[in-house]
């Protein structure tokens, strides 16, 4: 249904974001493990992506969104399959691709299949060529702190850290703080997180286990807590940092005109009102719902262009207008869970170029987006709050203090545990 953005446009979205991450946020050594020698000048001109599988989605899903045709994503899967089992793809796993220096086409394509090694296919001039290679993971951890002085990713980088650690930062305090608008000079920040090493070489950023941020005269901590797949951020009170409503319906962009009740239309020449937010962003950046609902619409609906409107709890619906198309298998009656990309960012309908109008009504009233006040989900369990509170102030020392962090053996027949970080893998990079 609608439209799906090709592999391209994502790519020139992705280097035109307002969010200030460099170039280096895609990892070199990648490039160095699709091609021998010879090859790597040819790559390093690439533009290597790397994302994780999303639930239900297969390796022929990602073919088709990498603009690739259905004879030539055949031959890909037939030669990763010699490899690797496809069937057996997981969320855990990650993929990445290689487009060629102008992104117009695939230049290669690799498949890291957790806990076993890396399946890789590179263009060659007789076809696709793959490859297998197992490996060793390990897990480090690390420390940093810093006081922003400009950007997010600078003070990153001051303190020795990588730049993806700007956005996992993000990630856990998506609900409470806008990274967009929120961020001021003088914010001070700790935080201990993993990094992936494959082959005992630097492959990925892994979790972070606990952040603390200061922000406007405010303290926001996140403890990692919780066993598997359910685990999740906890405040200091043990209160979920996961609220009904993200947000932003965009992890990075920046907002160019606010709700109102009275602002000048640029086409219509006109005072009227503005029932929503508009966030500016390039054609095909990534629209996320901001909460778990069902979606009402996906269709043209007059000014506002390609439309989303999702149905939540509590008499909320928020709107997506102006989408430049849909993400896959979006339609009337689809339940989506909050952060699915559900569609992209275009200038469809009235529009004087790529932008989102995020909207938000309750029980049928058009409220502002910014002032909507989140409910959380459920606290930690009364039960298991003398456990939290010992692994919170544990983490506490750690990231405040240059005490070592001891390692604590887990309760077999605990209900929830932490990760605990094994005595010298501690760094301050």
């Amino acid at each position: 249904m609608g439209l799906l953005i090709r592999g391209t446009e994502a790519v020139s979205a992705l280097a035109a974001s307002p969010y200030p991450v460099s170039a280096s946020r895609f990892y070199d050594p990648l490039l160095a493990r699709l091609a021998p020698d010879a090859d790597r000048v040819a790559l390093g001109r690439g533009i290597p992506l790397e994302f994780q599988f999303a639930p239900g989605q297969t390796v022929s899903d990602v073919l088709t969104e990498l603009s690739l045709g259905e004879g030539e994503a055949r031959l890909v899967i037939d030669e990763l399959a010699k490899h690797a089992n496809l069937r057996r793809i997981r969320t855990c796993d990650r993929y990445a691709a290689v487009f060629d220096e102008n992104s117009t086409r695939l230049h290669s394509f690799e498949l890291t299949v957790d806990g076993q090694g890396r399946a890789a296919v590179v263009r060659r001039d007789e076809g696709w060529q793959g490859s297998w290679s197992p490996f060793v993971r390990e897990v480090t951890v690390h420390r940093l702190s810093g006081q922003l002085e400009g950007s997010l990713e600078a003070a990153i980088r001051r303190a020795g850290g990588e730049s993806a650690v700007a956005y996992a930062m993000a990630d856990v305090l998506q609900w409470d703080l806008d990274f967009t608008r929120d961020l001021r000079k003088g914010d001070r920040f700790e935080i201990l997180y993993e990094s992936i090493l494959l082959d005992g070489a630097y492959h990925s950023l892994g979790e972070v286990i606990a952040l603390s941020y200061e922000n406007q005269g405010r303290k926001l901590e996140a403890y990692r807590y919780g066993d598997g797949d359910r685990h999740g951020y906890y405040d200091a009170e043990g209160r979920p940092l996961r609220k009904m409503f993200l947000r932003s319906p965009m992890k990075y962009s920046r907002i160019t005109s606010s709700f109102s009740g009275r602002r000048f239309h640029p086409i219509l020449k006109s005072y009227r009102p503005h029932y929503g937010v508009d966030y500016g962003a390039p054609t095909g950046t990534p629209v996320r719902v901001t909460a778990n609902g069902v979606v009402v619409s996906a269709g043209w609906s007059g000014g506002g262009g390609r439309t989303i409107k999702v149905r939540h709890p509590n008499g909320y619906v928020t709107a997506y207008l102006h989408l430049s198309g849909y993400a896959k298998s979006i339609r009337a009656g689809r339940r989506v869970q909050q952060g699915d990309v559900i569609g992209y960012v275009g200038s469809s309908g009235l529009a004087t170029g790529p932008h989102l109008d995020y909207r938000v009504q309750l029980n049928d009233r058009w409220i502002d987006p910014l002032s909507l006040k989140s409910v959380p989900d459920d606290p930690v369990r009364p039960e298991d709050m003398p456990l939290f509170v010992a692994e919170r102030d544990r983490l506490r020392r750690t990231l405040w203090d240059t005490r070592p962090f001891e390692q604590v053996a887990p309760d077999p027949d605990a209900r929830f545990t932490l990760a605990a970080v094994a005595p010298g893998a501690l760094s301050g990079r």
